[in-house]
């Protein structure tokens, strides 16, 4: 891929919104698999009341929307100013006592696994025909966009184009489930309660432009215990949690 086309992919603008500033993809076909859509704002006439403690508004009793949800809320019920970035905002903004809790987890995914996810890990990949592999480096795109692997030869695959996930581990057996259920199998991670399976790599099958066949696609951690083990390992942590987005992005 050209410089240019990759610049393209990854250009940002900055816009204004009823809810606040937002930094969003120059070019919409290119906004992150893991970004929600502002929601259309509840009326002011159609609620007369608090939508959590049903507190009458007033005068003193001020309306505000959360720019999550996009429901009424007083004072009160809507006082939390959270870091949004799922829907690109520059600041904190305005949320309900519920969004503010989601939006304050989903902030460890931004603060830690995406980092991992962009840095990338080393894997032997497997393209089909199991006696063929070839050590590679496994990272997310900076617009959240691909998949990319890069060894001697390099691909891109769209995360939105992946169509089923099977987790490989040790001490837990393995089942391919489709995307929307691999995040409850992967419900206890390593060193979670009540789980003992560590994850030693993942099997994608995913659809290329173009390409009526569904290719198979299997990455394997190193068995060294070394650092580029712990690598792909924390990577593969990582990948977990951006599946769990994934599904209930397309979910909403």
């Amino acid at each position: 891929m050209s410089s240019e086309v990759a610049a393209r992919r990854d250009a940002k603008k900055l816009v204004r919104s009823p809810s606040g500033l937002r930094m969003v993809p120059e070019h919409r076909a290119f906004g992150s698999p893991f970004g929600l859509e502002e929601p259309q704002w509840v009326p002011d006439k159609e609620c007369p009341r608090c939508m959590q403690c049903d507190a009458k508004f007033d005068f003193l009793t001020r309306k505000h929307h959360c720019r999550r949800c996009g429901r009424c809320f007083c004072d009160k019920c809507c006082s939390q100013k959270v870091p949004l970035r799922r829907m690109c905002f520059v600041d904190p903004v305005r949320q309900c006592a519920e969004c503010a809790l989601v939006s304050h987890k989903e902030a460890e995914f931004y603060d830690k696994q995406l980092k991992v996810l962009l840095s990338g890990a080393t894997f032997l990949v497997t393209f089909g025909n199991p006696e063929k592999s070839e050590t590679m480096v496994c990272r997310l795109s900076n617009n959240q966009r691909y998949l990319i692997l890069d060894g001697d030869s390099r691909y891109e695959i769209e995360i939105a184009h992946i169509s089923t996930v099977q987790i490989l581990t040790e001490g837990f057996p393995p089942g391919e489930k489709d995307i929307h259920t691999y995040a409850s199998l992967l419900g206890s991670q390593p060193g979670s309660e009540g789980g003992n399976a560590r994850a030693t790599g993942m099997s994608l099958q995913y659809t290329a432009p173009g390409v009526e066949a569904v290719t198979q696609l299997k990455l394997t951690a190193g068995e060294d215990a070394n650092a580029s083990r712990r690598q792909s390992t924390a990577w593969l942590a990582a990948m977990h949690k951006a599946v769990k987005l994934l599904y209930e992005s397309r979910d909403q």
